[in-house]
């Protein structure tokens, strides 16, 4: 892995250069030329600066976690300081049910850290550490004038180290654990420590927080391997909120416990959470779901709109469900993801 400048100097010269193919797939970008000595001066700064802002996040979930059995007991990634009273932003799903939180900084100073907010809605995470980080935060950009074929830094700690990558494609993102989101970013080639790492523009700014690793990156349904970001337009608003309650009000759903994916144009159900709605309403692996309500689903975007629309965490969704050659109408009383969790003890 190259040094910190000696990468950065790298990202600077990919950076500002024309974009090369990443595949075939991929189309080249109009030729620039480079950047002068002092424009790319200053974007080493902005960009050494954002890189200086990525923390390594290291957590261990209670030992009950209901979540260990899809994420693991132990888990790593990054996340970006944000605020100068240290509040670190993270992918959600590192710090579930966590125990135990430990902050890493640039510097190599490690700090437990205490877990201020979790929201399903979008995926973020937000950690506070004990005790202050030497970093300066990064600024938050607009993710909304990320454009395909734009070239950004892609950010984890630890020693990931940093690259550059390709966005090949902003699109809605329907994830199979109940998750929709709109301007997800999708970039190219992709990286394995993708979890928190941070999509940083050549302002310095940061765009995006790394989710998955996704085989049809640029167009679904054609292979094309690459990573999912969540799109930091989608914080803004509710930062605030998240600092004060640990979450977002509109992030109240219901929720059924059902991992679903789309196969051959029809909704397949690949696990149902154990203990959870779905699973007392006698859904099973394998189903197919027609019906929401007794509204025909289209997609999993679709079905997933139908469902949240049904009332708040607690109503009673009508599910229209093939089990093997039976057509059953199955009764799923929702409830809200978050009551669903563990939590650790206090004190």
């Amino acid at each position: 892995m190259l040094p910190i400048r000696a990468a950065l100097r790298f990202a600077i010269l990919l950076l500002a250069a024309a974009l090369p193919a990443a595949g075939a797939s991929i189309p080249a970008a109009p030729e620039k030329p480079a950047a002068p000595a002092k424009e790319e001066e200053a974007t080493r700064r902005q960009l050494e600066d954002a890189a200086g802002a990525v923390v390594a996040v290291r957590t261990r979930a209670i030992g009950n976690a209901r979540s260990k059995e899809s994420l693991g007991a132990e888990r790593t990634g990054s996340g970006i300081l944000i605020a100068p009273s240290g509040l670190v932003l993270t992918i959600g799903y590192l710090i579930l049910e966590a125990d135990q939180v430990e902050i890493t900084d640039s510097g190599g100073r490690s700090l437990p850290a205490t877990v201020v907010a979790y929201d399903h809605a979008t995926g973020f995470g937000l950690l506070r550490p004990f005790g202050p980080l030497t970093p300066k935060p990064v600024r938050l950009g607009a993710s909304d004038k990320v454009e395909q074929l734009d070239r950004l830094m892609i950010a984890s700690g630890g020693e990931g180290g940093l690259s550059v990558a390709t966005v090949v494609s902003k699109r809605p993102f329907a994830g199979y654990w109940e998750y929709l989101i709109d301007g997800a970013i999708f970039t190219a080639p992709p990286r394995m420590d993708h979890s928190g790492a941070a999509l940083i523009n050549r302002d310095g700014e940061l765009v995006g927080i790394g989710s998955l690793f996704v085989m049809d990156a640029m167009t679904p349904g054609e292979r094309l391997p690459g990573n999912m970001f969540v799109p930091i337009d989608l914080i803004k608003p509710i930062l605030a909120e998240m600092i004060e309650t640990g979450r977002q009000k509109a992030g109240r759903r219901p929720w059924i416990g059902v991992n679903t994916a789309e196969d051959d144009g029809r909704l397949k159900v690949l696990r149902v959470t154990a203990e959870g709605p779905a699973e007392a309403a006698g859904l099973r692996a394998g189903d197919l779901i027609l019906a929401v309500g007794g509204e025909k689903v289209r997609d999993l975007a679709d079905f997933y709109r139908k469902l949240w629309a049904a009332g708040e965490p607690g109503v009673e969704v009508g599910l229209t469900v093939l089990q093997g050659a039976d057509l059953r109408e199955l009764k799923v009383r929702s409830i809200d993801r978050l009551d669903f969790l563990r939590r650790k003890p206090t004190i």
